[in-house]
């Protein structure tokens, strides 16, 4: 074949800008993203983002419980006019899954929750904001028409609390999301060996070193506002000295009871891995629980979310709605997740590689990626809505749970 022949088959364009555009491009999967980001971020940050607690046991389960589960498809049926849509928390949205608060997200990328927010009213789905969000509660909504939920994590000093719930109401966050599983913080080894020291930071010469050779990524670190916890107590307080208070574990249902008499919204139990505690959350007059381990960040020798979420959905799912996150990557991971009886997902890890990745246009990139395949997977299975997702489209091996790779 002659040269010219090759160019005339050959099609060469510029990059689209802005570059990240660029690297998105070439991203088909979720993993594909987080290959880019893993290359943009300094060792303390992958570290934070990709590990889990002591072995990462419970981590490493999150996924490998996924490859037990296979569709029994309904086909042939047809599936050209497919509805992704479904009601959570008595609001409908287009997708069903949300993106998950994630502590400290600046950390990837220097516009943090901003960014996400924004991606997720453009996609018109759920976030969450972290008591230990970079960006303040109020900064957060005023970038976004996205249902806003606000995570909160109970401590022993109840004002703060209630100050912080007040703030949130008056942003109109519209649920909050008590977390359970972060009574104290777990060891993580992984953080440690990479000079990363929470939950009150340092900076050592490893996390020069790493700066230095990721430029890009310090030099936005240097240049944005000092990274602080704008939502522990007042709007004016910064400090990171309060943090290791946080995690004392003092929180107990009577803690609940109390929150439940001062907000007025939907209530979130996060951090929920047993029939039994369900059962005690529909109990206590809660809306919903999140069937989580903290992504593999906290208990470890956890059982995959996966793997329980349809005994909870038995012990519970006629009197509250049940959510489930930790481990989720692909959208068939999310369309099981729904024919097991979950209302939606929500999703961290994914839509933070995206950020990492390239800001707010990684994060639109990422949820395009998860909207597709759940998309692809539900036409796959014969399914034309999410009501159409049960049980008789899945079915789990019989080996024990988390060991299959």
């Amino acid at each position: 074949m002659k040269l010219s022949e090759i160019l005339h088959l050959v099609r060469v364009a510029r990059p689209p800008a802005p570059y990240g555009a660029f690297r998105l491009a070439r991203c088909s999967t979720i993993e594909d993203v987080a290959r880019v980001a893993r290359r943009r971020l300094p060792l303390g940050a992958r570290a934070y983002l990709e590990n889990g607690g002591e072995g990462q046991h419970t981590l490493k389960r999150n996924r490998s419980a996924f490859d037990a589960y296979t569709f029994r498809p309904k086909q042939p049926r047809d599936v050209s006019d497919v509805d992704t849509s479904t009601t959570v928390l008595g609001r409908r949205i287009p997708l069903p899954f949300a993106l998950s608060p994630i502590g400290a997200p600046r950390m990837f990328h220097h516009d943090g929750e901003l960014a996400v927010a924004r991606a997720a009213g453009h996609a018109g789905i759920p976030y969450g904001i972290s008591t230990l969000g970079t960006t303040s509660v109020e900064d957060a909504a005023a970038q976004t028409d996205a249902p806003l939920w606000f995570q909160l994590y109970v401590w022993g000093d109840r004002s703060t609390i209630k100050r912080a719930v007040a703030r949130a109401r008056a942003a109109g966050y519209q649920a909050l999301l008590l977390n359970i599983d972060t009574s104290v913080r777990s060891e993580r080894i992984p953080e440690k060996h990479a000079g990363l020291i929470l939950p009150k930071p340092e900076i050592s010469l490893k996390t020069l070193f790493e700066g230095a050779l990721h430029p890009a990524w310090a030099w936005h670190f240097l240049t944005s506002p000092t990274i602080s916890f704008p939502n522990i107590g007042p709007p004016d307080q910064r400090s990171l000295d309060v943090l290791p208070d946080m995690f004392d574990g003092t929180i107990s249902w009577a803690d609940l009871d109390w929150i439940r008499r001062i907000w007025e919204g939907p209530i979130v139990l996060k951090g929920v891995t047993t029939a039994g505690q369900a059962e005690q959350a529909a109990g206590h007059g809660l809306d919903a629980v999140i069937v989580s381990n903290h992504g593999g960040r906290q208990l470890d020798h956890l059982p995959a979310t996966i793997d329980v979420l349809a005994e909870i959905v038995d012990a519970v799912g006629d009197r509250m709605e049940v959510l489930v996150d930790s481990g989720f990557r692909r959208g068939s991971d999310i369309v099981t997740a729904l024919a097991l009886g979950a209302k939606a997902v929500l999703v961290g890890r994914a839509h933070l590689y995206g950020l990492a990745a390239a800001g707010e246009a990684g994060v639109r990139h990422c949820v395009d990626i998860l909207s597709r395949e759940v998309r692809m997977t539900m036409q796959l299975c014969g399914a034309t809505s999410v009501a159409e997702l049960d049980r008789s489209l899945v079915h789990r091996d019989s080996g024990p749970p988390g060991t299959h790779t």
